[in-house]
């Protein structure tokens, strides 16, 4: 199976479902992480250049400990739009993955605009990657991907309807998000007084005592004719 995770900044993925994306990798999906955001202002020390830089270096360093591929939108940190260009970008990147499944924020996840938008074109586009007529650099998917949204931050007003057991492949989650130097250190904590770390361990352990397990990610199916399904494709 194809799996691609489309998130609004470098460390989302590893963040709201690394142990997921693992999880399908160790299983021998092919995972493709696909980032929108460049990230250029998140730093108070380095220039919107520098730091751009800096997290695309760190996001590709995170994909390669599960052996995933990146796609790297690059549109403008903190102001990311819904436009024809950003629809047509996001089509292209689950036609070029081939995706069967996709990741992506809830839409109603109010901490960043950023990931509001991510997540309502992700959702919004999926029907439109098998149309012939929407013309993009690879040909037309032959079924439009599954979409499942990942947790909030923080969890705030998220319940989730379905889980994944990352007990086995949490230290991976681990090993990912560390790979983010420049945001588990001094912005994040500084900016938000949060620790990234301690905010992975945390929100897995509690969705993994919701389901009787360790440590676990929730999920929302995204239900809209004619994309529904019976079962669940999560790992």
């Amino acid at each position: 199976m194809n799996v691609l995770a489309i998130c609004a900044h470098p460390d989302d993925a590893e963040i709201w479902c690394g142990g997921t994306l693992a999880k399908y990798a160790m299983r021998g999906d092919k995972v493709t992480i696909a980032i929108a955001t460049n990230g250029e202002v998140g730093s108070a020390t380095h220039t919107k250049e520098e730091i751009a830089d800096i997290r695309k270096k760190e996001t590709f360093a995170a994909a390669q400990v599960i052996g995933a591929e990146v796609i790297w939108m690059g549109y403008p940190d903190e102001f990311l739009f819904d436009s024809e260009n950003t629809r047509l970008t996001f089509i292209e990147a689950m036609r070029s993955s081939h995706s069967d499944v996709v990741l992506t924020h809830w839409p109603d996840d109010l901490y960043n605009p950023d990931h509001t938008i991510t997540g309502r074109i992700a959702n919004d586009v999926a029907i439109m990657t098998t149309v012939p007529n929407i013309k993009t650099a690879s040909p037309p998917l032959d079924k439009i991907p599954i979409v499942y949204f990942m947790e909030s931050v923080a969890g705030l007003g998220f319940q989730p309807e379905e889980y994944v057991d990352i007990t086995e492949t949490f230290e991976l989650k681990r090993e990912m998000l560390a790979q983010h130097k420049s945001q588990i250190g001094d912005w994040l904590q500084d900016q938000y007084g949060s620790n990234a770390m301690e905010m992975i361990e945390v929100t897995s352990r509690f969705r993994g005592i919701q389901c009787g397990v360790r440590y676990a990610e929730g999920f929302i199916r995204a239900k809209a004719y004619p994309r529904n399904i019976v079962g669940s494709l999560l790992p």
